[in-house]
């Protein structure tokens, strides 16, 4: 039988995601760009582009978080500075269920501030219908406790008004480039969602749902031919929730020809309070592959075990056929 302090555990994790229902966050952010700042959509070499996101933690502590997302994104043919993208997100925690679905709609515009494009802004427009939904009945309350031991057949004497709620949000972003050559160059940009403060109350008090601000800073450092060094910042507001995560990958070129690419990335990062997380991922032709676990390091340790959880990122990029325009001339007469 469960000590009372795992019961008051279990109870925290519950209580902390229907009360605060802060949005979900990733390890491996840089893998995920859409759901960084939706001006990244369509900021990628290619033509289209399918990511794949799958996380899943705590399950050395309670019922595992798990979290699926996808995403897909484009530059228009006519407009190429213009780029369009969706997501999805679906996220289910602790033991009433407690379930987020989301659909996202992206569009991102690049402007070119200087002729060589060495340095180019980008802006981007979120817009996105939130689904959240809790099942009380699989929940624990006070009025449950006999006195004795907890009996579930007793009345919880909670009275709520929906187990569903469904709101729309607004969101928007910004990045700068600075391009230093082909391989090296730096990033910044800050990503603001939740604009109009949905409410995603189950009760009839209206409960907003926090502004989230996504504040990031990325590079690419040439270390030789073959190995880059690509270090990250991101920082994450969402009303008393306060997330830093700073570290860096390297990578190592297997393979560049035409053709036939190939090279892997290993990475340190730390999350402010919470975990060291390592990472590892793998370039295969227009393939991407990244796994990361976290070593938790927070006050939970003595529930968690250090362990956290782990993430999985897939990508993929079809670059199009475009034939090269071949200009026949008209050889004079005189020849």
């Amino acid at each position: 039988m469960l000590k009372p302090k795992w019961y008051l555990l279990i109870l925290f994790f519950i209580v902390r995601n229907y009360t605060m229902a802060q949005d979900i966050h990733w390890s491996q952010f840089n893998d995920n760009p859409i759901f960084q700042n939706p001006a990244n959509a369509g900021n990628f070499k290619g033509d289209y582009r399918f990511i794949s996101n799958y996380r899943n933690q705590w399950r050395s502590v309670t019922v595992p978080f798990s979290t699926f997302n996808f995403s897909s994104d484009l530059k228009l043919n006519k407009f190429q500075n213009i780029g369009i993208g969706l997501l999805f997100f679906h996220d289910g925690t602790g033991d009433g269920k407690f379930k987020t679905v989301e659909f996202q709609s992206n569009i991102s515009y690049k402007l070119n501030l200087t002729k060589d494009e060495k340095h180019v802004l980008r802006t981007g427009l979120n817009i996105g219908v939130n689904h959240r939904q809790v099942n009380f009945n699989l929940l624990s309350f006070d009025n449950q406790y006999n006195g004795i031991n907890y009996d579930p057949t007793l009345p919880t004497n909670e009275i709520y008004t929906s187990q569903r709620n469904t709101n729309l949000s607004i969101g928007a972003g910004a990045i700068y480039e600075y391009k230093i050559d082909d391989i090296q160059k730096v990033s910044g940009g800050i990503g603001v969602y939740n604009i109009n403060r949905p409410n995603q109350g189950f009760y009839n008090e209206i409960v907003k749902r926090d502004v989230r601000t996504c504040i990031s800073i990325k590079g690419v450092k040439k270390i030789n031919y073959d190995l880059n060094l690509l270090p990250s910042i991101q920082l994450n507001f969402q009303g008393k929730y306060k997330e830093i995560v700073v570290g860096s990958s390297v990578k190592y070129t297997l393979i560049d020809k035409p053709r036939e690419y190939r090279a892997v990335y290993a990475g340190l990062w730390f999350r402010n309070r919470d975990a060291f997380y390592l990472t590892a991922g793998i370039d295969y032709q227009n393939w991407f592959a990244g796994l990361s676990y976290d070593i938790n390091v927070s006050k939970l340790v003595p529930a968690s075990n250090l362990r956290g959880g782990f993430e999985i990122a897939i990508r993929y990029i079809i670059f199009s056929f475009k034939p090269k325009k071949v200009v026949h001339r008209i050889c004079p007469d005189y020849i």
